[in-house]
């Protein structure tokens, strides 16, 4: 019985050592943070072969309160699981600030690393009556009851903050916006595509996914200047007399009780991956654009963004 025994505990042990690590999406498949999963498995993969090594990174979904039930998941049940990495976004950052995952601080979790930036972006159908961002606007400004527009969260969401300021810019009240909420970008364009909404508010690279097939019009990127590759040819929102841009850095994070070695490993790994050039160009096929962040310098990024982002939503009076 005892040898029985030591037997289980040494294939448990084994099993143990050999467990995939794993990345945790906090929304429903086919948005911005599956994106940031496929991208870290893609780069890692790539990396272990060029060590001689065949390693594989196991994407989950857990979708839920725009990242919320993720980020309690880990607090309550994930604080120490060494190979366990969730995604998040500049959306992730900005419920933080707002209070929407409880009573919890950016310090609660260890900032793994941020492997791209991305912008926000409005779009329509192909066939819609709205030819640039002006179009959307004035619809907006004659009858906002007959303008919907998906979004990743409700009211209070960093998807919806931005047609508010678009639309409080064009002289329309952002408490007049009518957003359709859904867990993640995925569901919005898809929405979208079957005439629920008219309209997405998303991110850059959500819509280069669609843009190619030419389903959808991309009116705006929310950038400082014009974005490279399927989007190249869209407007700014500032080209078109809307002073809004938004920025949204897309990364990892872990558990905050993850030891020290484990937790340097994993910096020390992106950072190899992050310097390579294959990665650049992996990260531009998904649609993402240069930013590599991690360790200690990454988790400052984060304090100070999230401070910034809590200064935007007292403004609009959306901090709980």
């Amino acid at each position: 019985m005892m040898r029985a025994g030591l037997l289980l505990s040494a294939a448990m042990t084994c099993v143990h050592a050999v467990a995939t690590p794993q990345c945790i999406v906090p929304a429903k498949p086919g948005g911005g943070m599956d994106l940031t999963c496929k991208l870290t498995r893609q780069g890692l993969q790539q990396e272990t072969r060029d060590a001689g090594k065949d390693a594989e990174l196991r994407i989950s979904y857990m979708p839920g309160g725009i990242g919320a039930v993720a980020w309690n998941s880990v607090l309550s049940q994930r604080r120490a699981e060494p190979d366990t990495l969730i995604a998040f976004s500049g959306g992730s950052l900005f419920n933080l600030a707002e209070g929407k995952y409880g009573r919890v601080s950016a310090s609660d979790v260890r900032w793994v690393a941020a492997i791209g930036i991305d912008y926000g972006m409005i779009a329509v159908r192909s066939d819609s009556p709205y030819k640039n961002l002006r179009d959307l606007v004035e619809a907006l400004r004659r009858d906002p009851e007959k303008v919907s527009f998906g979004a990743s969260g409700t009211v209070g969401s960093q998807d919806w903050l931005k047609v508010a300021l678009i639309a409080k810019q064009g002289g329309v009240d952002p408490k007049s916006l009518r957003p359709v909420a859904f867990e993640g970008g995925g569901e919005s364009f898809t929405a979208l595509l079957a005439g629920y909404v008219q309209a997405v508010s998303g991110d850059a690279s959500e819509a280069t996914l669609h843009a190619l097939d030419g389903k959808i019009r991309v009116l705006a990127v929310l950038s400082d200047a014009r974005l490279s590759g399927a989007l190249a040819n869209v407007p700014t929102a500032r080209e078109q007399g809307f002073d809004v841009t938004w920025p949204i850095i897309r990364g990892l994070y872990m558990g905050p009780q993850v030891g020290e070695a484990d937790y340097r490993k994993w910096v020390k790994t992106f950072d190899r991956m992050m310097a390579k050039p294959e990665f650049d160009r992996m990260r531009a096929a998904h649609g993402l654009y240069p930013f590599a962040m991690t360790g200690a310098a990454l988790t400052d990024y984060i304090k100070k963004t999230v401070d910034n982002y809590g200064k935007q939503a007292k403004e609009f009076g959306l901090v709980r």
